[in-house]
């Protein structure tokens, strides 16, 4: 009997006692820690995403946009005028190594980086210059066909593949919507390809 009323009037402050506020504090700083390191983690990819935006996308759209969509008149003016499709495929070709090496010096030299943050002017430059020209040779490599009507059909199917890649670009990283993004980027090369037929048609 005594046994048991030791037993059951043992003190609160026994070792085993001890240790459980213990435990449970070394578990709240770890699972602190482990939130500590989440927040860490989760802006270091937002940081790294932003910088991805700024010096990789933003650089690479804005080429794409200039060479997919300023080309445009030179090549099909010269195709509608000429009716020759080597002709316009020689005049786009220039046009798009024009606007390249133009688009390269521009966002190169605009910008060295040191305040906004956008990385190496000259990656920047580079980027912006290839895609320009990406931009603009895509829709003319069609007029390598002899066949006028063929290139030109063909040609304008490349030009919507561009503009819908445009736009789906600004939609993903940029969160425009799907819809205005498609009519701002259809509505600029419906602008310059009336341009285009206008001249050519002169």
């Amino acid at each position: 009997m005594a046994s048991n009323l030791r037993k059951e009037t043992q003190p609160l402050d026994t070792p085993q006692a001890q240790r459980r506020p213990l435990a449970h504090t070394a578990g709240h700083i770890a699972e602190s820690g482990q939130q500590v390191v989440a927040s860490v983690t989760e802006a270091a990819e937002d940081e790294a995403s932003r910088r991805f935006l700024l010096r990789v996308v933003q650089p690479g759209l804005a080429g794409l946009m200039d060479g997919s969509v300023s080309t445009l008149a030179p090549i099909f003016a010269t195709a509608f005028a000429t009716h020759q499709p080597f002709t316009a495929f020689l005049v786009g070709i220039a046009a798009a190594t024009g606007a390249g090496i133009s688009m390269a010096f521009s966002e190169a030299l605009s910008d060295d980086g040191e305040l906004t943050g956008r990385g190496s002017p000259l990656v920047r430059g580079s980027i912006t210059g290839a895609m320009t020209f990406l931009g603009g040779a895509l829709h003319t490599l069609p007029f390598l066909v002899p066949d006028l009507h063929l290139a030109l059909l063909i040609a304008y199917i490349v030009v919507a593949v561009e503009l819908v890649a445009i736009g789906a670009i600004r939609h993903r990283f940029f969160g425009t919507s799907w819809w205005l993004s498609m009519l701002q980027v259809v509505g600029g090369g419906a602008l310059v390809f009336a341009a285009a037929w206008i001249f050519g048609n002169a």
